[in-house]
């Protein structure tokens, strides 16, 4: 029997059940509740928008966004969205999705701390970031019926979640400082790991290899 949680169906297909066995066994409940929570939220932010949405891409770009964070998915060199990302390609192609299908996931998860471009893309990248926007920025919580979010959010709790959730960012990025420039990840590192010192555009144009 499919899941539904404030109205909104859990696609109850192999590729999703596949999806939550990989997520569920890498990640801890911190990560694995909020990756359900950021499905559901843009699932209804989709629904409130009237959106066309492929429910089974949503699910899998909402629960494979954060596995760059993980010990496992992480790498030191590229950007946590990134990981996470190709790792969501790969799961994809493997289950018989298209390469258009894949790729799409891939954007939705890479982008998903880029604010104020994803809104215009494909609504599975659009819901992505506005289940993030919503469960970890309260973008949108307004909008939302009081009764959805106790529902989404009893289903899947958040206890001391603000706190958690910015010490997931701080670990998952410390070994790799230059990979959160330019995007909100600066903001996390600059408040909580010691010596850091962001990178600055306008330094870097400065110091170019351009005499003038």
């Amino acid at each position: 029997m499919a899941e539904v949680i404030a109205g909104i169906t859990v696609p109850d297909t192999e590729l999703v059940r596949n999806a939550t066995e990989l997520v569920r066994g890498t990640t801890n409940d911190l990560l694995f509740d909020h990756s359900r929570r950021v499905f559901l939220f843009g699932a209804l932010q989709g629904r409130r928008m009237g959106l066309d949405v492929d429910h089974e891409l949503l699910y899998v770009g909402a629960l494979f966004h954060d596995l760059g964070l993980t010990d496992k998915y992480g790498t030191d060199k590229l950007r946590f969205e990134v990981d996470g990302a190709n790792v969501a390609k790969t799961f994809l192609l493997d289950h018989g999705r298209s390469e258009a299908d894949a790729t799409r996931v891939w954007t939705a998860v890479a982008l998903h701390t880029t604010p104020g471009v994803p809104e215009f893309m494909d609504p599975e990248i659009a819901l992505v970031t506005a289940g993030v926007e919503t469960d970890v920025l309260g973008i949108g919580y307004r909008d939302l019926e009081r009764s959805d979010i106790d529902a989404v959010t009893a289903a899947h709790p958040r206890p001391d979640f603000k706190r958690q959730i910015l010490a997931a960012f701080t670990e998952g990025n410390k070994h790799r400082p230059e990979t959160t420039f330019g995007n909100v990840n600066a903001d996390v590192l600059e408040h909580f790991s010691p010596g850091f010192r962001r990178t600055d555009f306008v330094e870097i144009i400065q110091n170019s290899a351009w005499p003038e």
